[in-house]
């Protein structure tokens, strides 16, 4: 089954320096975005406010009938976005998106937010 790492793309954390032009959020989407290529179980869209500014960058990791998780406080570069693909291939291969702590990349440890159980089928 397929995981979906969905990404706030307007997502700007304190520092954000305005004339990268880019924000922190459209930064990480992109890094995520390369960190996915080669993950068949691993798909990446964005989405434009996540409603969790104070947590700046945030990415949501869901699939059906499985439980789903917001994560936020990242750093836009190339070790958090290779966390976040790694973490959703482990979510994809869990019957029930729960991955065993010792499993979790560092990269992505501290960093959860929220989790969400699945919608009743």
């Amino acid at each position: 089954m397929t995981t979906t790492i969905t990404i706030c793309d307007t997502c700007k954390r304190d520092d954000w320096d305005s004339a990268s032009g880019a924000s922190d959020g459209e930064a990480l989407a992109v890094l995520v975005e390369a960190a996915a290529v080669g993950h068949d179980a691993v798909t990446v869209r964005r989405h434009s406010c996540l409603m969790g500014c104070s947590n700046a960058c945030n990415v949501a990791l869901q699939a059906p009938g499985k439980m789903a998780y917001t994560l936020g406080r990242f750093t836009p570069d190339a070790a958090a976005a290779q966390g976040i693909v790694d973490y959703a291939a482990l979510h994809a291969e869990q019957p029930n998106g729960v991955v065993p702590f010792r499993q979790w990349p560092v990269a992505i440890k501290g960093h959860f937010v929220t989790r969400h159980p699945p919608l009743p089928e």
